[in-house]
């Protein structure tokens, strides 16, 4: 089944037809809201707002591990994301969308990234995090729809909420090699991967973060509500078309990632890490 997690300005997919409400919590806490189950398009789907109900929790307030578990719970074995992000390139224009296939962590471990830990131990590889089904697919659409939609690109994220500075931009640009830069995606898509579900992230550029010399084209809160909001009807015109047609199927690899990722072994592991890692195995 389908997750949709919607980013800033996304907090509710109209002509959603509701037919469950679940707001049951999880082992690692609350998740940002009720997880509606429904659909929309004749696609049956699942739809959660990642900031909450009227964006209530900053990206370094997001309850990752519960988000994820809860809609793999609920029966997800893909998540398509929806987010805003600077660009760190000038071909990278502000209102194109971009479909990342590469992570930089840049919350520099300030962010609870993994299920794993506290006696029940595994490595999950991320070395190609992002499911190339789901961002073929996407990206097959937006074609057909001739919407400028960019691939190959890395995406550093950061930790927030503040904007950064004009040191940490070029750096991102420079020496870390990214293309994009946001706050929400990341530990998002690695633990999707743990919990062996197909991730990919549509992100709406909104800016050039601050990199440029002219201080006009530097991000502002004003300006990436402005950009994302004018921006977010194309997003959700290509989400409409995506939903029309037959859905990809996840990779093998990615619907078994803990196979080879598992170390201790499920005899000692307890009764409540057994329950919460057979949701993760499905």
């Amino acid at each position: 089944m389908l997750a949709i997690i919607g980013g800033t300005g996304l907090y509710e997919l109209a002509g959603m037809q509701i037919t469950e409400t679940l707001d049951e919590a999880t082992p690692f806490g609350e998740p940002s809201g009720a997880i509606l189950k429904g659909r929309l398009a004749g696609r049956e789907l699942l739809f959660l707002p990642r900031h909450g109900k009227g964006h209530r929790r900053l990206p370094h307030e997001v309850n990752y591990r519960a988000n994820v578990y809860a809609l793999k719970r609920a029966g997800a074995t893909m998540i398509l994301g929806f987010s805003a992000v600077g660009s760190l390139v000038e071909t990278v224009r502000p209102g194109d969308l971009a479909l990342p296939d590469q992570y930089l962590d840049w919350t520099r471990g300030r962010r609870v990234g993994s299920f794993f830990g506290d006696g029940v131990a595994a490595h999950v590889s991320t070395a190609e995090p992002v499911s190339r089904a789901l961002a073929d697919w996407v990206a097959a659409q937006a074609a057909a729809m001739a919407l400028p939609m960019h691939r190959g690109l890395a995406y550093a994220c950061v930790e927030g909420p503040r904007l950064g500075t004009r040191a940490e931009s070029r750096f991102l640009r420079g020496a870390a090699g990214c293309q994009l830069v946001g706050m929400t995606n990341v530990p998002e898509v690695f633990l999707a991967r743990e919990a062996q579900i197909a991730y990919a992230s549509i992100c709406i550029v909104t800016d050039y973060d601050c990199w440029m010399d002219d201080p006009s084209q530097h991000a502002s809160v004003h300006a990436i509500l402005q950009r994302y909001a004018a921006s977010l009807a194309q997003a959700r015109a290509l989400l409409d078309a995506l939903l029309a047609g037959p859905l990809p199927e996840p990779e093998a690899e990615i619907r078994t990632a803990l196979r080879a990722a598992m170390i201790t072994p499920d005899a000692a592991l307890d009764a409540e890490q057994r329950t919460w890692l057979e949701v993760l195995r499905r």
